[in-house]
């Protein structure tokens, strides 16, 4: 059309019978109450598919008339009360419930993160850290913790996926209107925008502040795109994990630094800290920075702040690790040095990590913390293994890193109708008991055709929407209808009783979506057995630079095109929190075949076994810990001996035989009510194991206990007297590193090699303290019959107590014992720093061995 565009809004306004529809569309309560999204959508179901499902966002763009029209419908009305009624209910109550009375009336935990992933409607995640942190911040809501949320607001976070004929991914971006977005900026005391300054080489960068309402939890995200700052630095926060170094480095100094500035400035006093992943580790630094301002040492600064902070990683490789050039760091933080008088050795000696020259984000956040966690207790493995250059002296499996499996948030990824079931058969109480295995043996009792019939319900959704999906690609790529036809005839919603098995996550290289097409003549008996068909769903997006997850997808749409494989590969363009919700409730089986063990967690097959589904899947991450033997189908991790091309060919000949043997023979062995039972006992009983165990509630409960309440109480006890303690353990630390080369065990005892059962023996040692008081180190004999039994328990630890100096200027330690194994065992002598003030015993990372 010719001429000039110009573009006017008109924003309908609220009848007053509708009024509170504003305060609903602000908090993302929404993001896990269905109810509240389904209001909105049967206004307009058109106009809310067009903004995103941002309940905001539709309020700006649905018509007066039909705002009007809704004011005066007695059923929307009636729901619309419902809704209100449950929201009020929610937010009024501040009883704080399942342990939170941990923590204290004055505490305040602050999580950091790069990306949270709530909902569909506020675009600032990228994938599983993301969905992760939302269910983070959800479960804090329920449990009624004093809690905030602090991360970047990216105008553009999560971009748009469409395939192209070919196969070829095209990412598309698309800037937020932050006006569309549930946030509204937080105001300072003279009722202005509250900013915050933070400091890059050369200039001053102004961070305005966000804030988003989640149930009771308020999220703060930090925008630089002001109008006051350079075009560079307005670019920062403009996209999730965009740019190069330079705009990496950038988006973390501000994350860190300005989110701890952010707090201060609205009078905001965290008690715990926690880092989630090492992009906000330069949190660690702005909170040494005030400490020292305040006047202390920087050791008893660093102290301070490791005290009450908390980190969380959740990579299994080296390579996934932050890390930047020292020349870098030395560059942006000259001003830190400068205020703080910490030479730029010291700080670099911060994120020092062995191996490297560049300083590591998430060496930093170790330093800088007491509490560390993996997020399955592989990956807890894994991590000690990786980070063990930090603890040089230490074993990988007595340091430091703990692990706290993920959950996922029942409420955002439970389905509707299995919530109005339970409730019938669990009891309306049940989602109080969402952590009591006892509570979920319930789902035995549902009759099989109920269970069934919410099964195949929700498959229906599904497919509703996969034909949808697949229909626009094939209509923009034009495609013929016949062929669509052809695509789509086993993905019937009106019958929906073909094995569907579904594989959606991000295509990156080790989660290895070509595994099931290693041997495509084995795949093509599987697919088309005209007696038990097969059909595999994929959806998933790749970094729109990893070019070998691109290729993936490009084969993955390769295969799907090949005559035996249409309609049986189905590759559904627009991976979004929606289809992922609609996926993990409405398949059969749910793939996840990652190499092993870089799966540090994984939660979407968590989300999968809530509805019903049953995993297939590696013993990696949380399936290690869930999978019972009965309750899905699991692929035993091979040899790591072989190369990657055996392994694959290996784990994926284990992937056809179970398809083919135990899969598909048990769906398709359908009695005269047209189900399999045996199906359906093997899905409630993922149901019932897996619920229990995997929930947020129950992760956020072991944080609490582990680590928020014991880090809150230490910040107590190192904030009085002028931090005191924390003074106090940086100077008897660094007097422990200048003499501990200088430690030395000597065996002075000659204990006999052979005793009968009961018979005492005497162990003594002579420890040269090189200047150490005796109570500064601890002394153990460790008896070891691991060999023997091959059980890792088989480890027992016992101190000697110091006794007297000797003549050589050593110290004599000893210890009466009465073994009570029999047979060979090993046993050594070993000494350690020992001070009552550490977080953990092995925190400093030095041991001598005798």
């Amino acid at each position: 059309m010719p001429g000039t565009a110009f573009q006017l809004e008109v924003s309908p306004t609220l009848p007053d019978r509708l009024s509170r529809l504003e305060e609903l569309a602000n908090n993302l309560w929404y993001s896990w109450d269905r109810p509240t999204r389904t209001l909105f959508a049967r206004m307009n179901s058109r106009v809310w598919d067009a903004v995103g499902h941002s309940p905001k966002a539709f309020l700006k763009r649905i018509d007066q008339r039909q705002l009007d029209a809704a004011a005066d419908d007695r059923p929307f009305l009636s729901n619309y009360l419902k809704v209100l009624s449950a929201y009020d209910s929610y937010h009024d109550s501040k009883v704080g419930i399942n342990g939170n009375r941990l923590l204290g009336d004055q505490d305040l935990v602050a999580y950091f993160c790069a990306e949270f992933g709530f909902h569909e409607s506020l675009p600032i995640y990228s994938g599983g850290l993301g969905i992760l942190a939302g269910d983070h911040c959800k479960a804090a809501s329920d449990m009624r913790l004093p809690f905030v949320g602090v991360g970047l607001l990216y105008r553009q976070g999560y971009f748009f996926q469409t395939i192209d004929s070919h196969g070829h991914q095209q990412a598309a971006y698309a800037d937020s209107d932050f006006t569309d977005l549930p946030v509204s900026p937080v105001l300072d005391a003279r009722g202005a925008p509250l900013c915050v300054n933070v400091g890059l080489p050369g200039r001053d960068v102004r961070v305005k502040v966000w804030e988003a309402r989640a149930g009771h939890v308020r999220l703060f995200l930090l925008d630089a795109d002001l109008p006051e700052n350079g075009p560079a630095d307005r670019d920062i926060t403009h996209r999730l994990y965009g740019g190069d170094r330079t705009t990496r480095i950038e988006q973390e100094i501000l994350l860190g630094i300005g989110g701890g500035r952010a707090l201060a400035a609205m009078g905001l006093k965290p008690t715990v800290w926690h880092i989630n992943e090492g992009h906000a580790a330069f949190l660690v630094l702005e909170r040494v920075r005030r400490m020292i301002h305040d006047g202390l040492p920087f050791g008893a600064a660093l102290e301070a702040v490791a005290a009450n902070t908390v980190f969380t990683t959740h990579t299994a490789v080296p390579a996934g690790h932050d890390h930047f050039s020292r020349e870098m760091i030395e560059r942006y933080f000259t001003g830190w040095c400068s205020e703080t008088g910490v030479p730029p050795t010291h700080l670099c000696a911060l994120g020092e990590a062995v191996g490297s020259h560049d300083f590591n984000m998430t060496a930093l956040a170790i330093r800088g913390s007491r509490f560390h966690n993996g997020v399955s207790q592989i990956h807890r493995g894994v991590s000690a293994r990786m980070l063990a250059p930090l603890w040089p002296q230490i074993e990988p499996d007595e340091n430091p890193i703990d692990g706290i499996t993920n959950g996922v948030h029942i409420p955002t990824f439970l389905a509707d109708e299995w919530g109005e079931l339970f409730s019938r058969q669990l009891g309306s109480g049940w989602t109080a008991r969402v952590t009591d295995p006892a509570s979920w043996s319930g789902v035995h009792e549902i009759p099989d055709q109920q269970f069934w019939s919410v099964r195949q319900s929700l498959k229906s959704q599904m497919l509703h929407l996969v034909r949808h999906r697949i229909a626009r690609a094939h209509s923009r790529n034009l495609g013929s209808d016949a062929h669509l036809d052809r695509l789509l005839r086993h993905a019937d919603p009106d019958n929906p009783n073909v094995l569907t098995v579904g594989f959606a996550r991000r295509f990156a290289t080790y989660k290895r979506a070509m595994l099931m097409m290693e041997d495509l003549d084995w795949l093509r008996e599987i697919v088309s057995d005209p007696a038990r068909p097969v059909v595999f769903i994929f959806a998933g997006k790749a970094h729109p630079a990893d070019e070998p997850g691109r290729e993936m997808i490009r084969r993955i749409h390769e295969v799907a095109a090949m005559r035996e494989f249409e309609g049986h590969i189905l590759l559904v363009e627009g991976y979004d929190l929606r289809l992922g919700r609609r996926l993990v409730q409405g398949v059969d089986v749910w793939l996840n075949n990652p190499i092993y063990p870089l799966e540090a967690s994984g939660t979407s097959g968590m989300k999968a076994a809530l509805n019903g589904v049953i995993n297939l899947s590696v013993l990696d991450g949380w399936w290690d810990e869930g999978y019972d033997g009965d309750n899905g189908w699991a692929i035993k991790p091979v040899h790591d001996g072989l190369d990657e091309a055996e392994r694959s060919r290996d784990e994926a000949r284990t992937l056809y035989e179970i398809l083919q043997d135990k899969v598909a023979p048990l769906y398709y062995a359908r009695g005269p009510m047209g189900y399999s039972p045996g199906w359906v006992a093997m899905a409630k009983r993922s149901m019932a194991t897996i619920a229990p165990q995997f929930n947020a509630e129950r992760m956020l409960r072991q944080y609490l206990t582990r680590f928020y309440a014991p880090a809150a109480e230490q910040w107590r006890q190192h904030s009085v007297d002028g931090f005191a303690l924390s003074r106090r353990l940086g100077e008897w630390k660094a007097r422990v590193h200048a003499a501990w080369n200088g430690v030395r065990l000597r065996r002075v005892d000659s204990a006999a090699q052979r005793i009968r059962f009961g018979e005492g023996m005497r162990f003594e040692v002579a420890l040269q303290l090189n200047g150490l008081d005796p109570a500064d180190v601890a002394v153990e004999v460790v008896f070891d019959r691991r060999e023997l039994t091959g059980d890792p328990q088989e480890r027992r630890l016992m101190g000697l107590k110091p006794q007297h100096a000797l003549d050589t200027g050593e110290h004599l330690y000893a210890i009466e014992l009465d073994p009570d194994w029999c047979g060979r065992m090993d046993y050594r002598f070993r000494a350690y720093p020992f001070s009552a003030r550490l977080t953990h015993r092995f925190e400093m990372g030095l041991m001598c061995w005798l």
